[in-house]
This record gives C-alpha cells, sequence and structure tokens, in this order.
C-alpha cells in the first residue's frame, strides 16, 4: 500500500491506546491535515465518569455534534488537496452510545445519529491500536487528565469487548490491526519507521502487525 495515496487514514483504538498521538505523528510524517477528536471541550464528560445514568444521553449527543462538525468537510475530499488523518471514526459514537446509554435512549440516540451524521468517505486505510486494559488503565493514570479521573477497569473491559466485536467484522476499508503493547510510536523512531514498513507491504483486506 502506497501511503501516499490514501487520501483519508484514521486510527481507532480504546481510550489510551495512544490514537491521537500516532495520528499527529503520521500527520506530521505525511504533511496531512489533522483531525483529531477534543474530549475537554465535551462539558458533561467528567460528569459523565462520576455519574453514567445521569448525564449519558447529554455526553454522547454533545460529542455527535462535534464530530459531525468536524467530519462534514470530508463529504467533498475530493475536493482536498492534502491528505487527513483522523484519530478517530465516527461509527466509534455508536460502540460507546450502546454501552453507556439505556435502551430508550440508545433508540433514540441512534435515530437521531441516522438522520444527522454525515456521509463521510470511506477511509482507505484504517489502523486499530490494540492492546490489554491494564495498559491502559495504567496511561490513563499517568496522564492524569481531570476529565478521565472517574474511568474505572471494569468499564474499559466492557469497552474493549465492543471495539473487538466492531472489528472482528469491518470489511468496509483496509485494516492494520496493531499489537500496540509493546510499541512505542512517538518516542522511538524504530518503531514507527517499522509501522510504516507495514502498511507499505499491505495488500488490502485485514492485516496485522506484532513487533517481533
Amino acid at each position: 500500500m502506497d501511503l501516499a495515496q490514501c487520501r483519508y487514514i484514521v486510527v481507532e483504538g480504546l481510550i489510551g491506546a495512544g490514537k491521537t498521538s500516532l495520528a499527529k505523528q503520521l500527520s506530521t510524517h505525511l504533511q496531512a491535515l489533522p483531525i483529531l477528536e477534543s474530549p475537554e471541550s465535551n462539558p458533561f464528560l467528567a460528569k459523565f465518569y462520576q455519574d453514567p445514568s445521569r448525564y449519558a444521553l447529554q455526553t454522547q449527543l454533545s460529542f455527535l455534534l462535534q464530530r459531525t462538525e468536524q467530519l462534514a468537510p470530508l463529504q467533498q475530499l475530493d475536493m482536498f488537496s492534502t491528505q487527513v488523518v483522523s484519530d478517530y471514526m465516527l461509527a466509534k459514537e455508536l460502540i460507546f452510545a450502546e454501552q453507556n446509554l439505556s435502551d430508550e435512549e440508545w433508540r433514540l440516540y441512534r435515530s437521531i445519529y441516522q438522520s444527522y451524521s454525515p456521509e463521510a468517505p470511506r477511509p482507505d486505510l484504517v489502523i486499530y491500536l490494540q492492546l490489554p486494559v491494564s495498559i491502559a488503565m495504567q496511561r490513563i493514570q499517568q496522564r492524569a487528565r481531570s476529565y478521565e479521573t472517574g474511568i474505572e477497569e471494569q468499564y474499559l473491559k466492557q469497552l474493549a469487548e465492543r471495539y473487538s466485536r466492531y472489528f472482528h467484522s469491518y470489511d468496509d476499508s483496509p485494516l492494520l490491526i496493531v499489537n500496540a503493547s509493546q510499541l512505542n510510536l512517538v518516542d522511538d523512531d524504530g518503531d514507527f519507521e517499522l509501522l510504516l514498513q507495514c502498511i507499505k507491504q499491505m495488500r488490502g483486506g485485514r492485516e496485522f502487525f506484532n513487533k517481533g
């Protein structure tokens, strides 16, 4: 796969997997436009982790509005003269919403999602960063973001299971599943170069990358 020909690249994974860091690294390497999520701008997020049942719907709708606004310009991706690298795909909203919302809230949210989410183009490449929940939890604690202090390990385990099920059947775009537990893709140029070489060797479909 020629990275230079990938107009739209998405990095996905569990909270703490390193999505934003890798997306920034790739966008710098490719001189691409980064489209990055901004969880700190969601006024309900910290409240959600402290009282999930009360703030789940507000949190999910706030994220949906924020991300549909960010991704709307991609409907005219052929007008972009540069590549785009994002640290999320809009479908992640359904993964989180199904876990966080009650049945009634989920039905309401899904109808809103289907009505208002933009028809963004399919990514030319999706990179899914996979790592144990225990490591994700350590990273969350180490970065000590105020709005993440209420995240519990059991919540991450359930979320990781949903991510695994989603990507187990994902076939909309070429998919690279990366074992991120032993990688330092930001500070170790060697690890980042290994990832780039793996991408170059891809022939479409589904590939796996484990640092040997």
